[in-house]
């Protein structure tokens, strides 16, 4: 983040990172914020099992991750979940049969930027297990996964971790 350093108002090299969340300049009193993006995650569960995919990009590729992405601008957090379902997986999702389970911030690094989320997690109960087309860019497996055979510690991310751990072990 202190790479930024071109205050885009007055142009001058004067822009300072305070290490959390803002740029000021101190020629112009200009300030750019970095504010937290909105992220979901969605627990895709059939009885005992939950649906995870196996991220085939960076950051963590290779690892365990649950659906979902960033919310787009106007976007409710449930329309980025059906969104998201479709786009990587094909799966059409009842928006109404979404269940808000909670929330955890987390950091998401991207090709050196650390972008702070508050990662939303839902619950998708199937009846029965599915087919998955996979949208192969972003993932290169799904895997269901029974609580017994989960690793944790193969899970892409952070705030995943702690709400599986926490959902699934607890529960």
């Amino acid at each position: 983040m202190q790479k930024l350093n071109f205050c885009p108002k007055c142009g001058e090299k004067t822009l300072l990172w305070d290490g959390e969340k803002k740029w000021s300049c101190s020629n112009c009193d200009y300030v750019l914020y970095h504010n937290v993006a909105g992220a979901v995650a969605v627990i895709v569960s059939h009885k005992d099992e939950i649906l995870f995919t196996r991220r085939n990009q960076e950051p963590k590729k290779g690892k365990l991750d649950l659906a979902g992405g960033f919310v787009d601008p106007k976007e409710s957090a449930e329309e980025t979940c059906v969104r998201e379902l479709f786009e990587e997986m094909k799966i059409k999702v009842n928006i109404s049969e979404l269940k808000y389970l909670g929330s955890l911030p987390n950091v998401y690094h991207y090709k050196n930027i650390a972008y702070n989320t508050l990662d939303l997690f839902f619950r998708y109960e199937v009846s029965e297990k599915f087919d998955v087309k996979l949208e192969e860019s972003e993932i290169s497996e799904v895997i269901w996964l029974k609580k017994t055979d989960l690793d944790l510690n193969e899970i892409a991310f952070d705030s995943q971790r702690a709400f599986l751990d926490n959902y699934f072990f607890t529960a």
